[in-house]
């Protein structure tokens, strides 16, 4: 049995038109698309829908009494200074800084790790309501000059600038239109690699990430210090391969130009180099002629992944999964590029998550071990164990070092740890860990809290990692609120991390939060990641569900006082789960969601997550997705049951209007049906329980979103939850 209304009324919904006539035929099978027109965000009749339904969730929102003390104390748990760690290039050093409720993060520099630091550059400035923020950046080899990209309202898009470090004075260089790009210079300090798309065919009047068109055609340029964008040196194409994503970097040498092809998302790419040092006229001579940069194929298929992590000369070692699910160090020399020979073989249970080289001839690898991170200095050579570096349990959130560097910043963070920068010293002969930078949190107390990681038993027996965050000895009398939240997609792991929000619910009104380490994920490698996936998506819905069953079983909550949260594939879960199991939850808050399976891969980049869903071109995979496809699985929960007080949880489904990545119309098409065939449809509807759409404006799929606009919707989304669970406040 799920939530019983929480609010004292039942709803009014808006109606909404549907369009009978649209119905379309995959492989025989005729489906319905009533809400189709929900996919123009420029039509005047969609714009009029979100009003409306904003409309409407103001109104649950306000009966929601403790959003406001959830804002307050949020808002005191975000207001502390927060550090990332230093990286060096040349003889300065760069970090980012916020005081507390800045909107964005502010980039700084130092001439040394005791020196005065200086504001580099200040998004916040940029925007009166800080929704300009910084996507990337790039800064040259001997720390001239910084290259940076700006991102407006959440949007993938980026343009880059350009700025003189010495005297912060911006150049007139600006490059538009990159999307999913790094910027890589050459040592030479005249220029930078980078990829983009072609501009929209509406050009420059349209507003930067509303569109929905398809990501195509991206291409390589090298852009010249001081020159017009029109005159970048196109360096590589593929118009054959329309779909293919590439990524140029300059090795840490300087010499060779890398080339990293993927299609699709999954862990895998082609690689290709060129040697800059035989161009014969270098890349200036490239000006004005058609040819493309004249690079080698090493690996020319798909099918691993292979990731350069130094090189000595034509010597290349790679991390890659090649015939290795949990990742592997292998080298082969380009003058041989048949002979690969292995320097650290795959661990047994352990995910080899990254490995970067350091202090000449080192390196540090991190370890994932029943999703907890794992550190230890080995020999770039030989891979030979030298140490393991002292962690707690928890997530190394970044390791920031080069080659040629003797000293390691490490950040780290978990459920309880807000975030420590650790300085690593290689020089001595026993590494010198020591603590950098700690981030403090006025009035947080770790010691009031308990951590907890269980296995769960899966539908087929699998064994489901679970984290469970408590008040330290609660009883297990199933009393409990819960949050139970999940991805299992994409390779992504979800490891330990604070979450100021999961503390202020788990302090204040007496929540489990819990994390469950589904697959689909990368938690053990690609063959965890593959066996949720294509034909098995279903075991990620599977997984969940036991997880939450647990929980019950357990005595930590009930189903009417279980919530569970997604985001983005997380947001497809949570719509799944709901369909298949709407008596199990309480309430569900399900972020930018990709809930039509069946035409996801029409949309901006939504064709590249085929490697991970398939494509309903094909019927194979269309009769895979439309097994758990959120919009096409809708059912009223009291006509498939005898329980006649059956129905589905208090739903909030959240998007924003520059989402480019998962566009609105997902979770716009199934609020529209959610509301149709559970609410408006019939005279006296069972579903008393609200179901909602939270549409943010000026934001995208999460990424640079200001503070206020972050607080705001976290205080939102667990009001709703707090009403709808019935969770009285403990102060």
């Amino acid at each position: 049995m799920g939530s019983l209304c929480a609010l004292d009324e039942h709803l009014q919904y808006p109606l909404v038109r549907r369009d009978d006539s649209v119905v379309d035929d995959y492989h025989g099978v005729k489906i319905a698309d009533p809400y189709r027109w929900l996919e123009d965000p420029d039509a005047e009749e969609v714009k009029e829908f979100v009003q409306k339904q904003v409309k409407l969730t103001e109104s649950v929102l306000e009966k929601c009494e403790t959003r406001e003390k959830l804002c307050e104390k949020i808002t005191k748990l975000f207001d502390h200074p927060r550090y990332g760690a230093p990286f060096k290039r040349g003889d300065k050093y760069f970090y980012f800084h916020n005081t507390g409720l800045q909107a964005q993060s502010v980039l700084y520099v130092q001439d040394s790790l005791d020196g005065e630091a200086e504001v580099l550059l200040d998004p916040n400035v940029l925007s009166e309501d800080g929704t300009v923020s910084l996507s990337s950046l790039s800064v040259s080899e001997g720390a001239k000059y910084l290259a940076y990209g700006l991102s407006t309202s959440g949007s993938d898009w980026s343009t880059i600038k350009v700025m003189r470090v010495e005297d912060k004075q911006v150049e007139a260089d600006t490059l538009s239109w990159l999307k999913f790009s790094s910027v890589s210079w050459t040592h030479d300090n005249k220029g930078f690699f980078y990829s983009r798309y072609p501009a929209p065919k509406e050009g420059q009047n349209i507003d930067a990430g509303t569109e929905t068109n398809s990501n195509l055609y991206h291409e390589v340029y090298y852009h010249f210090l001081g020159t017009d964008q029109s005159e970048d040196i196109l360096c590589w194409r593929d118009p054959e391969n329309p779909k293919y994503r590439f990524r140029a970097s300059v090795t840490d040498d300087g010499k060779y130009v890398l080339l990293y092809i993927k299609l699709g998302s999954g862990p895998v790419n082609k690689f290709y180099y060129c040697d800059l040092s035989e161009l014969p006229n270098g890349l200036v001579g490239l000006k004005g002629k058609n040819s493309l940069l004249p690079f080698i194929k090493l690996i020319d298929e798909f099918d691993a992944y292979y990731d350069a992590i130094a090189n000595d000369d034509t010597l290349f070692t790679f991390r890659t999964n090649k015939d290795a699910p949990k990742y592997k160090l292998i080298r082969v020399d380009l003058k041989e590029p048949t002979v690969y020979t292995d320097v650290l073989q795959e661990a047994e249970k352990d995910v080899l998550e990254s490995a970067c080289a350091v202090n000449g001839n080192q390196m540090i690898v991190s370890y994932l071990s029943d999703v907890k991170y794992v550190l230890q200095t080995r020999d770039l050579k030989s891979g030979s164990f030298l140490h393991q570096l002292p962690i707690d349990i928890g997530t190394v959130s970044g390791i920031s070092a080069r080659r040629k560097d003797n000293v390691v910043f490490i950040g780290f963070t978990s459920f309880l740890t807000p975030g420590i920068i650790y300085q690593c010293n290689l020089e001595t002969e026993v590494p010198n860990m020591k603590i950098f930078r700690e981030i403090v949190i006025p009035g947080f107390d770790r010691a009031e809290f308990h951590v907890d990681q269980v296995f769960v038993p899966s539908k087929d027996g699998t064994k489901i990692p679970v984290f469970i965050v408590a008040r330290k000895n609660i009883l297990l009398d199933g009393s409990h609120p819960c949050l139970l939240y999940g991805y299992g997609g994409f390779n992504i792991s979800i490891t330990p991390s604070f979450n100021a929000g999961r503390i202020v619910l788990t302090r204040h009104l007496g929540a489990v939060f819990c994390i469950a380490n589904i697959r689909g994920g990368g938690e053990y490698g690609e063959e965890w990641h593959k066996a949720g996936s294509l034909a098995k998506k279903q075991n990620c819905f599977d997984d969940f569900i036991s997880a939450a069953e647990y929980l019950i079983s357990a005595g930590y909550t009930q189903p009417r006082k279980l919530c569970i949260e997604g985001g983005s594939n997380g947001g497809l879960l949570v719509g799944a789960c709901i369909n298949q199991r709407p008596d199990l939850f309480g309430c569900a808050l399900a972020h930018v969601g990709v809930m039509d399976m069946l035409r996801f891969h029409k949309f901006t980049i939504g064709h590249a997550w085929a490697s991970d869903y398939g494509c309903s071109d094909s019927e194979e995979e269309f009769n895979w997705q439309i097994k758990y496809s959120p919009l096409h699985n809708v059912r009223r929960p009291w006509e498939q049951h005898l329980d006649q007080t059956s129905q589905y949880p208090s739903t909030m489904l959240l998007t924003a209007d520059h989402d480019d990545r998962v566009v609105p119309l997902h979770s716009l098409k199934f609020l529209a049906t959610m509301q149709y065939v559970l609410c408006t449809s019939l005279e006296k509807s069972p579903q008393t329980n609200p179901i909602i759409g939270r549409i943010e404006c000026k934001a995208g799929h999460g990424a640079g979103r200001p503070t206020q606009k972050l607080i705001d919707e976290i205080a939102d989304r667990y009001g709703f939850m707090a009403k709808m669970l019935d969770a009285s406040w403990i102060d």
